[in-house]
């Protein structure tokens, strides 16, 4: 029985990006027969331009009837004037709601060709292998109250709630542990705990879940060490979690450890594991149209779809085999191109991708 994916697009490069991971899944359905139908949907600034809204009704119920949501990127320079409430970025946030994908898994991987391609020493970054685990419904992304008011001085003041149910804590802490039973079975809860009531709280939560897992080496740390030890020495964390937030800084952090953020895959869970699955940097609207942006970490993103989503392990293994192969044939999009390598665009980079899957069936 097939299985269905929306494909969402978005705006600026995540036009390019989603064609490339397209192709792919196209030949992996051509020539391998994956059982897989698309269809693709408006989200963003695209949704808004035709619909007068980021996440029109139509994307929803698509997103609802579909095994998984393949996504591309949202926001723009061509948006910024908007009122917030109708900004891109509403209709993604509004998705993760929708759907209530609460757990975001961002692994950081060094892939050993790009090592010297990371602004750190080789020695402090080689063979990182990080997962992130982001709450990604809840936290002062969500929060209420919110919004800017003025006070009786005249002045104006914004204001935002940072608020956690015991709940929310206890289940991205159950999908965090799950994680690390099946790798390296430690885990760093990050937090606030010294300043922060609600991260105080999930300090208590986590420790409490730990009771269920006691193979795993459970840790805390607040997270302004955190964000310094991920540039002193990476490799000492195997699995972090870590607020909505907080996940969204660190991971950032995290993946320019890797040589460039257009490596790097993410996947966004519910309790069931349907997924929407996108490359964690955004739709860089000034390379947009120019056929330059790095393709890998959308490609990467449908690989996480096939392992997490659609148990379509060998699938992914053809992927990643396949991008491991283009690497360590020299092919390089600008931003992780080197010396004495070759350039490519973004269509070519994906037609490497497709030519190294199709190699693996000779």
């Amino acid at each position: 029985m097939s299985k269905k994916i929306a494909v969402l697009p978005g705006d600026g490069i995540g036009q390019e990006i989603v064609a490339e991971a397209v192709k792919v899944l196209d030949c992996l359905c051509d020539e391998f027969g994956l059982p897989i139908e698309m269809e693709s949907g408006l989200i963003g600034g695209a949704a808004y331009d035709e619909h007068a809204t980021p996440l029109p009704a139509e994307t929803i119920a698509l997103s609802k009837d579909s095994d998984a949501i393949l996504l591309g990127a949202v926001g723009g320079y061509k948006w910024e004037s908007l009122d917030i409430s109708v900004r891109p970025e509403k209709g993604l946030l509004g998705i993760r709601a929708e759907l209530e994908l609460f757990s975001n898994l961002r692994p950081a991987i060094l892939y050993p060709q790009l090592a010297a391609a990371s602004t750190l020493r080789e020695d402090v970054v080689s063979g990182l292998d990080l997962m992130i685990v982001r709450e990604l419904t809840g936290g002062i992304y969500f929060g209420q109250p919110r919004g800017i008011r003025t006070l009786e001085s005249g002045e104006r003041e914004g204001f935002n709630t940072l608020v956690y149910a015991e709940y929310e804590i206890e289940r991205i802490g159950r999908s965090a542990f799950e994680i690390a039973m099946k790798r390296d079975r430690r885990l760093t809860s990050v937090d606030k705990a010294n300043v922060l009531e609600s991260t105080e709280l999930w300090r208590e939560v986590m420790e409490r879940v730990s009771k269920d897992y006691p193979e795993v080496e459970l840790s805390h740390m607040y997270v302004d060490n955190a964000a310094m030890q991920l540039v002193r020495d990476p490799k000492q964390f195997d699995v972090m979690v870590t607020t909505n937030m907080f996940g969204d800084i660190l991971s950032d952090c995290a993946a320019m450890l890797t040589g460039s953020i257009g490596m790097l895959p993410s996947a966004s869970l519910d309790l069931n594991g349907k997924g929407m699955y996108e490359p964690i940097h955004g739709s860089a609207p000034d390379i947009a149209g120019q056929n330059i942006a790095n393709p890998l970490a959308t490609i990467l993103s449908l690989s996480m779809m096939l392992r997490y989503s659609l148990d379509e392990s060998s699938m992914a293994e053809r992927i990643e085999h396949a991008v491991n192969q283009v690497l360590d044939s020299g092919l390089r999009t600008r931003d992780i191109y080197a010396d004495g390598m070759q350039e490519v665009s973004c269509s070519q980079m994906g037609d490497a991708v497709v030519k190294a899957i199709l190699s693996e069936q000779l």
